[in-house]
């Protein structure tokens, strides 16, 4: 098994993402590897009986920019941490930006945060973490976040 010197980090902005990215860059470090950075999104598109709702091209533009100034804020708190950190975002099906964009940049290795949703909640809202594993033509390594305190 080869060492990756280039790993893909895939973000939802969520916590476990964060947990993603920084055991991406602790692993990193340690082996001399890349890290990109990618934000993948679809853009909202909302069903009636007598048609849909696409979003506009403002608020296309605004959801990009968005994106692009929360990708840069992850690799920004993390700039002094000694990784080179690149940053891609893209509008299109999440799961199949991830292995678009990680045979673009010849990446070895896809890290992913999970929530770890189970039962009805995991049925209802689905796992990209999930897909992710299922779909990709390379190793991927996924990251629990933060547990959430019961109440």
């Amino acid at each position: 098994m080869a060492i990756p010197k280039r790993i893909l980090v895939a973000t939802d902005f969520s916590e476990a993402s964060e947990a993603a990215l920084d055991y991406a860059v602790d692993l990193a470090k340690a082996i001399g590897a890349k890290i990109v950075v990618l934000h993948a999104y679809e853009l909202p598109v909302y069903g009636f009986p007598d048609g849909a709702l696409i979003a506009t091209a403002d608020m296309a533009a605004t959801i990009m920019n968005g994106a692009q100034a929360g990708v840069a804020a992850m690799c920004e708190s993390r700039a002094s941490r000694g990784v080179e950190l690149s940053q891609v975002v893209r509008q299109g099906i999440v799961w199949e930006e991830v292995e678009s964009v990680a045979d673009e940049m010849s990446v070895e290795l896809v890290v992913v945060g999970t929530h770890g949703r189970t039962g009805i909640a995991h049925a209802l809202l689905g796992s990209v973490a999930e897909k992710i594993i299922r779909t990709s033509t390379r190793a991927v390594l996924t990251v629990h976040g933060p547990k959430k305190a019961k109440t």
